[in-house]
């Protein structure tokens, strides 16, 4: 257990490090900002950075960032577009399900935006729309240029840990 923390504190100082470097971040005005570590295996934790004192290396560790991908890790609930609701689930290996039609497919961040190919035919996208985000879905057949057959509310769930 000693030892999966470490990694996870590890993980957490690399990923500050790399974000520091990537963006010109200012820092959070109420110390509100978190952090979300996510392991190869697909577990994850939050930690609020206002509970941080410090992060401490003991070794460099072989650490690939991909910006703006991380966000979209974990359960959405989304609207059908009809009045329904149902959960899209995104892992870091890059599948996808959900607990509607059909359950499985792929999933990739395109300019910032998640784009999901689902087995069924249909695509969704989820995407920042202003303050909140959104689920666009995509009949089979339609291209993603095209217009939505119908566009939701997108909400991430939090995380528990």
């Amino acid at each position: 257990m000693q030892n999966s923390s470490k990694i996870v504190w590890t993980l957490a100082g690399l990923a500050l490090t790399i974000a520091a470097q990537l963006v010109a971040v200012s820092p959070p005005q109420n110390d509100s900002g978190t952090i979300v570590i996510v392991l190869k295996n697909g577990k994850q934790q939050s930690f609020n950075l206002s509970e941080v004192a410090r992060i401490e290396f003991n070794q460099p560790a072989n650490l690939v960032a991909a910006p703006g991908r991380a966000r979209f890790f974990g359960d959405w609930t989304v609207g059908d577009g009809a009045g329904g609701k149902f959960t899209i689930t995104l892992r870091p290996d890059g599948s996808a399900h959900k607990t509607q039609g059909g359950s499985s497919g792929t999933w990739t961040v395109v300019n910032g935006d998640a784009q999901i190919s689902w087995d069924d035919g249909w695509h969704d996208v989820i995407r920042k729309a202003g303050s909140k985000f959104e689920k666009a879905a995509y009949a089979p057949g339609a291209s993603l240029s095209d217009k939505p057959n119908n566009v939701a509310d997108a909400r991430k769930h939090a995380e528990v840990n």
